[in-house]
């Protein structure tokens, strides 16, 4: 499994990113299994980047290819079956629903393409601290517990790729850790790989690749 970016640059940025960047504009493969570092300074398009991966934008020129297949061409079907199977994201905005439970957050996601029980919901909350929120809206929440529930819900489907925009921005280092544990057991478990961008680099994730965006 691997994700090719051939020449990638938004259709928003100037040609000369091409010469400023270590990612766009040019001809890199990552694959299933490893962990890429990427530092993303702030008007960089760190986000843009990760939508792209996603396929929630496709505002870009140049190919982005999933196992050899172009993001362009897909169907919102295929798009369906991309997200569900096999890449899996912690958005920077997170992307709750305010109204809704903690857990039913995480179960509505769990249930889409289950790959754990639902008890794992509650092991997951207790091993970052937010166990005593399952019950408790969403929106009740800090930015940092809800940063937690994004993590959490990443981590309830199958990937081939988790993409990681700014996961700790609201996190102290103790709940950072703990955090990327949790990430990199379940990425090993499944045999997956991490694209985690961030304005810096995050010592405590073992990155196999590093590059600057």
């Amino acid at each position: 499994m691997t994700i090719t970016l051939q020449e990638v640059l938004p259709t928003y940025f100037e040609e000369s990113r091409r010469h400023q960047s270590e990612i766009w504009g040019k001809q890199l493969t990552f694959n299933k299994g490893e962990y890429i570092k990427i530092v993303a300074p702030s008007g960089s398009g760190k986000s843009s980047l990760t939508h792209f991966l996603y396929g929630l934008r496709n505002e870009y020129n140049g190919k982005l290819l999933y196992n050899g297949q172009d993001l362009h061409g897909y169907s919102v079907e295929d798009f369906a079956r991309y997200r569900k199977d096999h890449v899996s994201i912690v958005f920077q905005d997170l992307r709750l629903f305010p109204e809704q439970s903690v857990r039913d957050n995480l179960e509505l996601k769990r249930q889409l393409n289950p790959y754990h029980g639902p008890e794992k919901i509650t092991e997951m909350a207790e091993r970052l601290g937010i166990g005593s929120k399952l019950s408790v809206k969403s929106r009740i929440c800090s930015y940092g517990e809800q940063q937690r529930v994004a993590i959490i819900r990443a981590l309830l489907q199958p990937f081939d790729f988790l993409l990681l925009d700014e996961p700790f921005s609201h996190l102290d280092d103790n709940n950072s850790k703990k955090a990327m544990e949790l990430m990199l057991e379940e990425a090993a478990a499944r045999g997956a790989g991490i694209l985690f961008a961030d304005l810096e680099r995050i010592d405590f994730f073992p990155w196999q690749r590093l590059y600057h965006l």
